[in-house]
């Protein structure tokens, strides 16, 4: 699909249907020259982990509009401008649902196609992507970016070099931590980011520190850290629990070549029911190069573009 002209957006306000009474802070990326008496196919984009709707998300969903489809970034609830506390929770089952609750929204928007509806994300937002895909077969077609499996990431590792059980201490402090807010002492935090560079362990490390911390990505909403009670939630959780059974959708997977954590792009793809599924790597790319630098994001949408386009089509004509 080739480009056309700037996008418009508009700013939006989700009220969630799950339960727990948050409401989502979104922002719809519009192609121009949108027909408003037709519908059209629309991709849900879910934000990196602690990350907001102004950064990667948004990134990715206003270059998804260039290209012709309606495109919704939105700020996970407890984080961004989304309501909820205590802020910053970082509860995997939660984040999973509001790609649902946005869905609850995307579709009653009369210029949206019901039976057109893709997901994508970035990082963890691509893990909830694929969970979402499983729990919820609104969703049509699915895509991820430097995907990450946040309970495995906490469980394993960035390398997946750590035993399930050497990471049981860390469901200890998770529960320390909800002791300590029980009892009023405050709300631990817990890293996702370093805060320095001479922090950074890696390459990777210091590109994550330069994106949240530095003016290449830092967002006001978006601080660096979680509540560590989130721990609790993210250490037994699979973002591919039953993969092998429910997720049938279209899937197109990227990752950087150089990206530490590509072996949860790989065995996303391995466990996929899907019979469309695809790997594309980009050579040369880490992890956090594919948040925004270029040639690599153009890269990306060239294929992410084309592959919503074209199996979302399909989707509206069954």
């Amino acid at each position: 699909m080739s480009q056309s002209k700037s996008p418009t957006t508009e700013a939006v306000s989700i009220e969630t249907r799950n339960g727990y009474g948050t409401t989502i802070a979104a922002v719809i990326h519009l192609p121009a020259g949108l027909e408003t008496g037709a519908t059209h196919p629309a991709v849900v984009v879910s934000p990196s982990g602690g990350g907001v709707k102004e950064q990667t998300a948004g990134l990715y969903a206003s270059k998804l509009a260039a290209n012709g489809l309606v495109a919704v970034a939105y700020d996970a609830s407890f984080q961004g401008e989304s309501t909820g506390t205590p802020r910053q929770l970082e509860n995997p089952h939660l984040r999973t649902e509001d790609i649902s609750a946005v869905i609850d929204f995307v579709i009653r928007l009369p210029y949206v196609d019901t039976h057109r509806i893709g997901a994508m994300g970035i990082c963890v937002g691509a893990g909830y992507s694929i969970n979402a895909a499983i729990n919820d077969p609104r969703i049509k077609a699915v895509g991820t970016v430097s995907m990450v499996n946040i309970g495995h990431n906490f469980r394993n590792g960035w390398d997946g070099s750590v035993a399930d059980a050497d990471a049981a201490h860390m469901l200890a402090q998770g529960a320390t931590a909800r002791i300590r807010d029980a009892s009023g002492e405050g709300s631990e935090r817990y890293l996702l980011a370093p805060r320095r560079k001479q922090d950074a362990q890696n390459r990777e490390q210091e590109d994550e520190w330069e994106y949240y911390h530095t003016p290449r990505g830092q967002h006001p909403n978006a601080p660096g850290f979680m509540t560590a009670r989130s721990l609790t939630q993210i250490i037994t959780y699979d973002a591919f629990h039953k993969a092998e059974v429910y997720l049938t959708q279209p899937l197109l997977l990227i990752s950087g070549s150089e990206d530490g954590a590509r072996w949860m792009t790989d065995e996303a793809h391995d466990r996929a029911a899907s019979r469309d599924k695809a790997l594309y790597v980009v050579d040369g790319a880490n992890h956090m190069d594919l948040y925004d630098r270029q040639p690599y994001v153009d890269d990306v949408v060239s294929q992410l573009a084309p592959f919503f386009a074209d199996r979302l089509s399909r989707s509206g004509a069954r």
